[in-house]
């Protein structure tokens, strides 16, 4: 008898969690909420994607973990160690979301823990429709009870994607995971894989604490993908992230995807344009490749602390192109204490000179301050009124000046 009224109990409790609470804000009300107070600076990590797609698995992610503290990562700033799709196995009975367990075999929790007691935190995946894009359970009728067991397991960050979403708005999707993750009970970043098409910069600022502004990002440098319309190479998603540039800020930036640095489909230099363009536009650095088996040209770019700090600046204003004459680019980012990380940029397949005046920079002539070589790792002298370099096809030569 006792066990008829324990099911009757945890089949109510989970339909009470299913469903959003009866007090719970409405969309709008979740929108103009005071922020979360998380991500005040671009989330940096790694996730399983790019890499692995649906092959992750619980040893993997271990195996990372692991490499991100032994490779120096982790103190370069790398926090989040990121499961993406394809985690999941059935829903139990009550509606409960569960680990794939022939992936996962000792369950999310453990491996949560262990990915804690290497210093890191932990990050997890859904979506807000019915199935995931790799056909898993979504997280659609389930915002509630899913934000709860992923607190109980110890996730610190949520990729939350869009498949299979049919009509639903995507404002009103991301406002009710919103309001589950807060209601939780546990501190978690909320990272919105929307792809851009409901403009969320114009809305989601104390929604989520970061936005997919594109499609995926393709590992190439302007080529496309043949095979997947929705994929992007790395310069056209600079090109559609650039303009966003107002909308960012602590606590909420545009998010130009995940990096491929590493993956092979780009050469060193157009990895470390690649690494440079992401820091310039405040966007998140989830590295995206087999951390535990990486080169020394893919450790150097990654653990890049001139330009992670760049990226990881205090004051969170996303950097924007000031001036481009056909191939070559000026790039400007402001700093905290009132200094500039300038980039120049060569898209063309032979070398070019690229000269930053101090109009450009908005930066006075007159001023005496210090310029120092991002990937040289090497102060260059002071400031005299402008900068050049000749710059490597497609390459990138990357300053600060700080006074």
């Amino acid at each position: 008898m006792s066990r008829i009224v324990n099911l009757m109990v945890s089949a109510a409790v989970a339909a009470t969690l299913t469903a959003a609470p009866a007090l719970a804000e409405t969309t709008q009300e979740v929108v103009n909420k005071a922020p979360n107070g998380l991500a005040l600076t671009p989330p940096m990590g790694w996730n399983s994607w790019n890499k692995f797609a649906c092959d992750v698995n619980e040893q993997t992610v271990r195996d990372t973990a692991d490499a991100m503290v032994s490779s120096g990562m982790r103190d370069a700033g790398y926090q989040y160690v990121v499961i993406d799709d394809c985690w999941h196995g059935p829903r139990d009975a009550n509606g409960f979301i569960t680990a794939d367990a022939k992936k996962f075999p000792s369950g999310i929790k453990v491996l949560a823990d262990y990915v804690h007691s290497r210093g890191l935190k932990f990050g997890i995946y859904s979506d807000a429709g019915r199935l995931t894009c790799g056909g898993r359970p979504g997280s659609q009728g389930h915002e509630y009870q899913d934000a709860l067991t992923y607190a109980r397991w110890g996730v610190d960050y949520l990729k939350y994607d869009w498949c299979s979403t049919g009509d639903r708005n995507a404002q009103e999707a991301y406002a009710l995971m919103a309001d589950a993750l807060r209601q939780s009970g546990r501190e978690i970043v909320f990272s919105m894989c929307e792809w851009g098409t409901a403009r969320p910069w114009l809305w989601a600022q104390n929604v989520g604490n970061l936005w997919r502004t594109t499609g995926d990002i393709f590992d190439s440098f302007s080529a496309k993908d043949p095979k997947r319309d929705w994929a992007h190479p790395m310069t056209a998603i600079v090109d559609m992230n650039e303009p966003l540039w107002p909308y960012a800020g602590p606590g909420h930036w545009n998010d130009a995807d995940m990096l491929e640095v590493g993956n092979g489909g780009m050469s060193p230099a157009e990895y470390r344009a690649h690494f440079s363009l992401w820091a310039m536009m405040a966007s998140p650095l989830m590295a995206g490749n087999d951390i535990a088996h990486m080169d020394e040209s893919t450790r150097s770019i990654l653990l890049n602390k001139d330009v992670i700090a760049i990226d990881q600046d205090k004051l969170g204003v996303q950097g924007r192109r000031v001036w481009k004459d056909g191939d070559r680019e000026v790039w400007v980012k402001p700093l905290s204490g009132g200094g500039r990380a300038v980039l120049l940029f060569n898209r063309g397949d032979a070398s070019a000179s690229i000269r930053a005046s101090a109009d450009e920079l908005g930066w006075p002539a007159s001023v005496r301050a210090n310029v120092r070589d991002l990937w040289a790792h090497r102060d260059v002298g002071r400031w005299t009124g402008s900068i050049e370099a000749t710059i490597e096809p497609h390459g990138v030569a990357m300053f600060r000046i700080a006074s």
